[in-house]
């Protein structure tokens, strides 16, 4: 019988890709970014696409093409003729929050298939992370060649991981931190999630902590060139110019900027030695998943998430 593939990939440009390549199959596009803005368990309803659509258009101002993303999962309908999936996502935070829902998705329409996982990250003879659009040609076919084939085990936590997302209680991730799977990135995921909270005594996350260190420590004399810094040194996340360009924006208190570039003013020093608490001062409020980080802070004494005093902002 011959083999008949959906490949379900994390964007258009490695969609592009594998067509270029001649991969055989059916292709799926995810174009969405579930690591920001409230969700839903069931994914494929109108409460789904209605929350994330108002999410764009009052966060980033942008309308979400509810119509292309709805036809895109309809291939997911035609799951008779497949006879295999193939998951294409990255290493990060943003990829694997898209990855976890992707599989719950596909579990939640009864979709009996082999499902198999090409993850890009470390490469041989290359210090920094890599992402599946940056790998050359015979990199990415060598990756194919060596996808990993998900067990049941791997299938259920992934849809454990996703119920738990979508959720109130994002502590109940701390246990699967160390808990071993196929997916050889999670642990690096699940503990950057935690700390993307607010510090309980800055009222800055982790990634905009890294972005006042960067101004601190680096002549940076415009928004693009801060940007550049931040892609390059977010670790894990895998954030993309417009959610990196709104936490920039958010940081402006702790700048002073003229014509020699940025430099943190007496705020931003503050910030960085823990010494008062800006969060409200940002308002920076965003939800992932079932969660507002407003509800929620990030305990480094505890390594856990702790409610929110009502008095602290």
């Amino acid at each position: 019988m011959d083999i008949k593939t959906l490949h379900i990939t994390n964007g258009n440009h490695l969609t592009r890709q594998l067509l270029e390549l001649d991969f055989a199959g059916d292709m799926l596009t995810w174009e969405e970014m579930l690591c920001e803005g409230p969700t839903f368990f069931d994914i494929d309803s109108e409460a789904f696409f209605k929350t994330r659509k108002a999410f764009f258009a009052s966060v980033y101002q942008l309308e979400l093409d509810v119509h292309t993303f709805k036809n895109e999962l309809k291939k997911l309908n035609r799951k008779e003729p497949y006879s295999e999936i193939i998951l294409w996502f990255e290493y990060d935070l943003f990829c694997h929050i898209n990855m976890i829902a992707v599989i719950s998705l596909m579990q939640q329409k009864r979709i009996d298939l082999p499902v198999y996982l090409v993850c890009s990250g470390r490469i041989q003879g290359n210090k920094n992370l890599v992402g599946l659009s940056e790998l050359s040609s015979s990199q990415l076919i060598k990756h194919y060649e060596d996808r990993v084939l998900l067990s049941q085990d791997d299938i259920k936590l992934a849809m454990s991981l996703w119920q738990i997302y979508c959720g109130n209680d994002h502590n109940l991730f701390k246990p699967f931190i160390v808990k071993s799977s196929s997916f050889i990135y999670l642990s690096n995921c699940l503990k950057a999630h935690l700390e993307r909270f607010p510090d309980s005594k800055s009222g800055l996350n982790i990634l905009e902590k890294n972005i006042l260190e960067l101004v601190k420590n680096n002549t940076i004399k415009s928004e693009h060139h801060l940007l550049g810094y931040a892609l390059n040194y977010q670790g894990y996340y895998g954030f993309g110019d417009m959610q990196l360009l709104r936490i920039i924006d958010k940081l402006s208190i702790f700048f002073t900027i003229d014509t020699s570039g940025y430099k943190l003013n007496r705020k931003g020093h503050e910030a960085l030695l823990g010494q008062h608490n800006f969060y409200s001062e940002m308002k920076n409020t965003m939800f992932y998943g079932g969660v507002s980080n407003a509800d929620f802070q990030f305990s480094k004494t505890h390594n856990k998430l702790i409610k929110t005093p009502s008095n602290a902002y």
